[in-house]
């Protein structure tokens, strides 16, 4: 039996039960897995017990993993800081990049992009004013995100934060409900070319009080695949 049916059915049960306590269809929520430090066979395992998507937080682990992974077809999205000099390989790696948190790195992600093509991106937000992540101050989102929509080279799809570490998952709800409420603010400004369809946020300690609030992505690592090896 493959080891990661187990856990994999009890987050989707995790997660439609979450939806359920507020009225959301099930699948209005997508799991990304978290595969960072874990190995390539690791991943196929996933994969086999049917999971498709996963996120990443470094380019060179991505590259040397996603090389040696059986599984084809698998989507991969960034999750963690990019610099501007990975930004080349990083393009040709990840199927969404969602740690955009400059207007910088997204002009040099759309210089990257071949003619005629677009990434997908998600803007992070430190919504916790956290001096030690990454992240757009939330005062700033409007302004970068009208300049950003100006580059044919990438697709603003929504937005991700990664709050504050709380042991109790309550505790990281006003912060989630900021996100939402500032996505709902940007959708409002009906920018053409922005979607703000996806909403990234919750891990494996607080994913349910995220859905509660609206996320439409949750990035689970630790409660699949166990303790990360490093």
């Amino acid at each position: 039996m493959n080891p990661l049916s187990s856990p994999l059915h009890a987050i989707h049960d995790a997660m439609a039960e979450a939806c359920r306590r507020v009225g959301r269809c099930p699948d209005s929520v997508q799991l990304l897995a978290v595969s960072k430090t874990q190995s390539a066979a690791i991943v196929d395992q996933a994969a086999m017990a049917g999971h498709k998507v996963f996120g990443e937080n470094r380019v060179q682990e991505a590259r040397d993993k996603i090389a040696l992974v059986k599984e084809k077809g698998l989507v991969w999205h960034l999750i963690g800081p990019l610099q501007r000099n990975k930004v080349k390989v990083a393009v040709g790696l990840f199927q969404m990049i969602q740690s955009v948190d400059s207007l910088e790195l997204a002009q040099e992600i759309h210089r990257r992009m071949p003619p005629g093509k677009a990434m997908p991106i998600l803007i992070q937000v430190n919504v916790g004013g956290e001096v030690q992540k990454s992240g757009l101050a939330p005062g700033d989102l409007e302004n970068i995100l009208i300049a950003m929509a100006r580059l044919p080279g990438i697709s603003i799809q929504g937005l991700m934060t990664v709050p504050p570490f709380f042991e109790d998952p309550q505790a990281t709800r006003p912060y989630f409900r900021a996100l939402a409420a500032l996505s709902r603010s940007m959708r409002a400004l009906s920018i053409p070319g922005v979607s703000m369809d996806t909403l990234s946020m919750g891990m494996s300690h607080d994913f349910e009080v995220a859905i509660e609030e609206g996320a439409t992505m949750v990035r689970v690592g630790s409660s699949l695949f166990g303790v990360r090896n490093g």
